[in-house]
């Protein structure tokens, strides 16, 4: 019944029935008194409404549509904008992904996938992996976000921890001015509240700010109908797509390859599978949104993939046959996690002629063992060094970026041990390098072995790490022999020793951008010259990618995260002194000693490399007292006709750059910018990471994007207990700022947005920036809050922009790093 007290309305609650005749009358009644409220009540500021009152939106209830709500349509949309943007990765709070309704249906979990202290790995729950229905989810602990019970629209919302969050938040609407207040914790590391249904009412009285999105602008009323109301619908949605006309040929083309009988292509297909398992592939010719997975299955093509789960791509996968299955990847696209591989007929050919048609013989499969399987000089043997070699530098970028970002949401354990930017370079497979020669490889395989094994006690793990130091001890001693019988090279005629991609690859000219636990790569030499480079041979490039992706453990131990972060130390030291022997002599340690200073200094001394050849002169003809920036000079020179100049507001001036766009607005902002990018040292410690930039033009579409990277200058890389916390005033002093004329990084930390007619200003005002005060200041002017009311629309744009820029490569920013500014 209905009454008219005092002038505030009061629905008393009719209890739920099963009889149609009394769902009826509730709907009458419910009409009646959406009209008595139009025509008959003057409505008053009501109290808040209590905890039972509030549990179901009846209004939405009235205007539920007929028919299902489009899940791919209208849903999807608003997931992907307002909720993926902070549920996509490992690190989704409580384990809930909401980039696919299987991640919706299987829930969420208490606990943490990124936990660095525990002594036993975790059980693997990789959503479309480590189960697959309902009832496996709920015995690994994740409990249900939506209705699980007697399914009608009212019990599907009061029953949903998904609707009564959203509820919640529209009850509690989020400040639109200021910052957000310090009840708000907004730490990588924060305690995570995840309430089940029956929690829930306690959680709101507790927190009641904390709706969702959570620190986040409220959802407008049209994103809020229709979640609730596809909700009330029982979240229905069409299946797993099928593949695409386009890709249904490629994909019998290619799964027909990857499982032909013959033992030299049955070792061809693992090596491809183990390197491709991260991979998000896409076929030439389809929707560059339309991509697969490359996986092991019980079935054969034909049939219907059934994935075997197993820990890593070279774990055993049982006795039973198995084939390379090609499956469809169902979920959003998270920028953090998409590696984009291009599968085509071109694609096909270059393996044939990479892996089949050199002439080797392969007698024997190698199986599964752990010690044997982590070592893919062993396992691959047969296969030319230079085969594998030119697969891996073909797609170097897909490779670097498969640990620079991969599954792992937080890489801090693989990343703390690189600068915030540096170059990448590679040794070139045409000259005579011993790490291709056979001979060399087969004798040195034994003291490549990596870490096999995240399962292990702790303890256990941390004792064997010593073994792989000495391995590597006689890897590095057989390696300076070789290097001490080569002869000397004029500057000019050592360049050839860098592959230049055949003048045409661009993956030859990478640059890496650290941003604390997360990085970004880029094609080409970006930003000014950096303190170190990497030159990266065969083994370099094939132990990255099977000691941190395929061999990395999210779920791993203490121990297993600490060997791998040690382990990168020797890959990352080669790396740079691969790039030393390119230097004299007389200037070779004092610039490696630069490096290693403060807690470098002493992982050095732990990790005491062979320094003889620090005095075996190998490149001669330097003309300057600065050979570092001489040698970059030629590098560049070497790489200039794949090294993307027009995209470098460092290098790229109006003659240089005939790609490069040309309009007024372009060359005006690109001058204000070039000033911006001027800043460093000290006066950078009130910047964020990654900062992106709004240039408005007038037309959203035309509108400019800009990235500015704050690169922070470190002398502890080598200390993975050690990072922030423990930069001193010589780190700040060698800070410095690199921009962008693209979109880069996944995890945007501030964006600003400015009119092109205030673009001077906008720099003047960043240059006078000297600490907190004058940040804030400017942040007011230009930045855009957690709280400001255009905050969604600013982050739709930055999204749509990236579409534009990277049709195929782009995906989702995560918004979990964003500031309270």
């Amino acid at each position: 019944m209905f009454t008219c007290m005092t002038g505030v309305l009061v629905l008393k609650r009719i209890p739920r029935q099963s009889t149609g005749a009394v769902i009826m009358v509730r709907t009458i009644l419910l009409m009646m008194f959406v009209l008595f409220i139009s025509t008959s009540c003057t409505l008053q500021k009501q109290p808040p409404l209590t905890q039972q009152q509030a549990t179901v939106d009846y209004n939405l209830l009235l205007t539920l549509p007929a028919e299902p709500l489009s899940f791919n349509k209208s849903v999807r949309p608003v997931l992907e904008n307002r909720c993926v943007v902070c549920h996509g990765c490992y690190d989704a709070p409580c384990q809930l992904k909401l980039s696919s309704w299987e991640g919706l249906s299987r829930g969420a979990n208490k606990n943490k996938v990124y936990d660095g202290e525990r002594i036993f790995a975790a059980e693997p729950t990789r959503l479309f992996i480590d189960a697959q229905t309902t009832d496996e989810w709920r015995a690994k602990k994740f409990h249900a976000v939506l209705n699980e019970g007697e399914q009608d629209p009212e019990s599907n919302l009061q029953n949903s921890v998904m609707y009564q969050m959203l509820r919640l938040k529209q009850r509690h609407p989020q400040s639109r001015v200021g910052m957000l207040p310090d009840s708000f914790d907004l730490g990588l590391n924060r305690k995570q509240v995840c309430a089940t249904r029956e929690e829930f009412d306690g959680y709101a009285r507790e927190h009641p700010l904390w709706g969702m999105p959570y620190a986040m602008p409220n959802l407008d009323n049209d994103e809020y109908r229709i979640l609730v109301q596809w909700l009330a619908q029982g979240t229905p949605h069409p299946g797993l797509a099928g593949p695409s006309d386009a890709a249904q040929a490629q994909i019998s083309r290619w799964e027909g390859f990857l499982n032909e009988s013959s033992l030299k292509q049955q070792l061809v297909s693992r090596y491809i599978y183990e390197h491709l398992f991260i991979g998000h592939l896409n076929f030439s010719g389809t929707s560059e949104r339309e991509f697969y997975r490359l996986v092991r299955s019980h079935t054969p093509p034909g049939q219907p993939v059934d994935e075997i789960a197993t820990l890593r791509p070279y774990s055993d996968p049982g006795d039973q046959a198995f084939y390379y299955r090609l499956r469809r990847y169902p979920s959003s696209i998270v920028d953090k996690t998409h590696v984009v591989y291009t599968l085509s007929d071109a694609r096909l050919k270059r393996y044939r002629e990479l892996f089949l048609v050199p002439d080797y013989a392969v007698t024997e499969l190698p199986g599964y063992a752990p010690q044997l399987a982590a070592n893919p000089f062993k396992v691959f043997e047969p296969i030319p060094p230079v085969s594998r070699y030119r697969f891996l530098l073909d797609d170097a970028r897909f490779f670097i970026e498969g640990f620079i970002k991969g599954p792992v949401c937080r890489g801090q354990v693989a990343l703390n041990v690189i600068e915030d930017a540096f170059w990448v370079m590679f040794l070139n497979p045409d000259k005579p390098v011993s790490s291709l020669d056979p001979k060399f490889l087969d004798s040195m395989e034994g003291y490549l072995q990596l870490p096999e094994d995240g399962g292990k006690g702790t303890l256990a793990q941390l004792g064997g790490w010593s073994r792989f130091w000495e391995e590597q001890q006689h890897y590095m001693n057989a390696r300076q022999a070789v290097f001490e019988k080569t002869k000397q090279y004029d500057l000019k005629d050592a360049m050839e020793f860098i592959w230049n991609g055949e003048n045409e690859n661009p993956n030859a000219a990478l640059t890496v951008f650290r941003h604390f636990d997360s990085a970004s790569v880029a094609f080409g030499l970006i930003g000014d010259y950096p303190d170190t480079a990497w030159v990266v041979d065969y083994p370099q490039l094939e132990r990255i990618h099977y000691l941190l992706v395929a061999g990395f453990n999210v779920y791993g131990n203490l121990g297993h995260q600490l060997t791998t972060r040690l382990y990168m130390d020797f890959l990352r030291m080669q790396s740079e002194n691969y790039f030393l022997a390119f230097l004299p002599v007389s200037h070779r340690k004092q610039i490696h000693d630069s490096w290693y200073k403060g807690l470098r200094s002493d992982r050095g001394k732990l990790l005491k490399q062979p320094t003889d050849w620090f005095s075996v002169e190998s490149v001669r003809g330097y003309k300057t007292d600065n050979p570092q920036r001489e040698l970059y000079q030629h590098i560049e020179q070497r790489l200039a006709k794949v090294a993307r100049l027009d995209h470098d507001l460092d290098r790229c001036t109006a003659g240089d750059c005939k790609g490069r766009d040309s309009t007024a607005a372009r060359a005006r902002t690109d001058q204000a910018m070039r000033r911006v990018a001027a800043v460093g040292g000290a006066q950078l410690r009130v910047f964020p990471d990654v900062s992106f930039v709004r240039v408005r033009t007038g037309d959203a579409e035309a509108d400019l994007a800009y990235t500015l990277i704050r690169n922070k200058g470190y002398k502890h890389v080598t200390s993975i207990l050690a990072d922030e916390t423990r930069r001193d005033v010589a780190d700040l002093d060698s800070d410095t700022l690199a921009v962008a004329d693209w979109l880069l990084g996944s995890y945007p930390n501030i964006f600003f947005v400015v009119d092109l007619e205030d673009i001077e200003a906008f720099a003047d005002r960043y240059l006078a920036i000297q600490g907190r005060d004058d940040y804030e200041q400017f942040i007011a002017l230009y930045g855009v809050r957690r709280t400001s009311t255009d905050f969604w629309e600013t982050a739709d744009w930055f999204h749509a922009q990236y579409a534009r820029e990277e049709p195929l490569l782009s995906g989702l920013f995560d918004l979990n790093r964003y500031q309270n500014r």
